[in-house]
């Protein structure tokens, strides 16, 4: 091999190898070298300036690109997304995808949306994803409106503007003073905001309560309409009672007010009484119960009565004047064991001072019946007793 064809063999080597080291430059900038994996993505359209190798982003941070974008038969369009393996393990199954821009006449890309309750499985590859979003473009917008304009007829349109023009000419002053009053009343009506939304939200609870009683309501009404005709068709028993009813009224003021006097002095006199009674009420209540066993007792074997007799010792006699009763004796209400008194209880004996005390003299046994005796070791007694045998007797 001559010098010139080593050169000219170099120089194409030389070139080919730097051809080469671009394209293998090139290839790696667009990531053909690095390990993805496939998600497709499925959408009604990509929009305009939607590119290969655009960007695929999940809160900010790219996590993979996109490979090459296709169409459907229903015009459709499917993206074929290359997410970075390191990402992918990281992104909730059910993640939302989103065909947006950053400015209006930007180049798109996909962003990725984590829905509030995320899935706990992670995206896997050649999983199907479907885009909820697309960004509208201004052209989308002027078609839009260029349909419309096409269905309006300029006459028609210039007939109307002009028509509005003429109801508005002159009338600057009284819409300016409209809008400031309708600015007026939202000022004034802003602070109950909050009470209306709260309102809002519990008009629901109310008006399921009303119709819950809906059913009851109106059988109160029917009910109610029963009751209105009962008194329409017992119209003259109703007046004759209202006319008995005032009659009776009158009666009654006529025998209190003549009375009143009368009844004033009876409450006053029953005054003392009523007091003595509520105080002593609870005796006079133990009392009745202990005898409320023998109301409830079994009726005699035979007609008649029992009759139980026994002897005692004799007790002190009544002496008079020392044995009167006392007017407003004290000693308060007393039960002892009444009601239920246990068996074989000995009730003990009161000493009031309301008879002769027994143990005056302190003796507990037989008595005889010599007042001299007393008078010799007691000193001075008491006149005669009270009783019709032994009137006049000297003890």
């Amino acid at each position: 091999m001559t010098a010139s064809t080593l050169r000219t063999v170099t120089g194409v080597a030389t070139v080919a190898l730097l051809m080469g080291i671009v394209v293998l430059a090139v290839e790696m900038f667009h990531g053909v070298f690095v390990p993805s994996a496939p998600v497709t993505l499925v959408s009604a359209r990509a929009g305009l300036v939607m590119n290969p190798d655009a960007k695929v982003k999940l809160h900010g941070v790219e996590v993979g690109r996109v490979a090459t974008i296709g169409s459907r038969p229903d015009g459709g369009a499917v993206l074929h997304l290359a997410l970075s393996p390191k990402w992918i393990s990281q992104i909730p199954a059910n993640v939302d995808a989103r065909i947006v821009s950053s400015t209006v006449f930007g180049a798109k890309f996909v962003e990725l949306v984590v829905p509030q309750s995320p899935s706990h499985e992670a995206l896997r590859a050649g999983q199907v994803l479907d885009a909820d979003h697309v960004t509208v473009e201004n052209n989308t917008v002027f078609q839009q409106l260029s349909d419309v304009l096409a269905q309006v007829d300029p006459g028609k349109l210039n007939a109307t503007l002009t028509a509005v023009a003429s109801g508005l000419s002159g009338r600057g002053d009284a819409m300016a003073k409209a809008v400031s009053d309708f600015d007026a009343v939202l000022t004034t009506v802003e602070p109950s905001l909050p009470t209306l939304d709260h309102e809002l939200d519990v008009a629901p609870i109310a008006a399921g309560a009303y119709a819950d009683s809906a059913e009851d309501t109106v059988t109160t009404m029917r009910n109610v309409a029963d009751v209105s005709k009962t008194i329409v068709d017992t119209e003259h028993q109703l007046d004759e009672f209202l006319i008995s009813t005032i009659g009776l009224s009158d009666l009654g003021v006529d025998v209190l007010g003549s009375n009143r006097e009368r009844l004033s002095s009876v409450v006053h006199l029953l005054a003392p009484t009523t007091d003595l009674t509520n105080k002593y009420g609870p005796a006079l209540t133990c009392g009745l119960a202990g005898v409320l066993p023998l109301a409830k007792s079994p009726p005699p074997p035979l007609p008649g009565s029992i009759t139980m007799i026994g002897f005692i010792l004799g007790t002190e006699r009544y002496r008079y004047p020392a044995n009167l009763p006392k007017v407003a004796a004290t000693g308060g209400s007393q039960c002892t064991d009444l009601p239920h008194v246990p068996p074989g209880k000995r009730t003990p004996y009161v000493v009031a001072d309301v008879n002769a005390n027994p143990w005056q003299y302190g003796n507990q046994g037989i008595l005889l019946n010599s007042d001299g005796l007393k008078q010799l070791l007691f000193g001075p007694i008491d006149g005669p007793p009270r009783n019709t045998a032994q009137v006049g007797q000297p003890g």
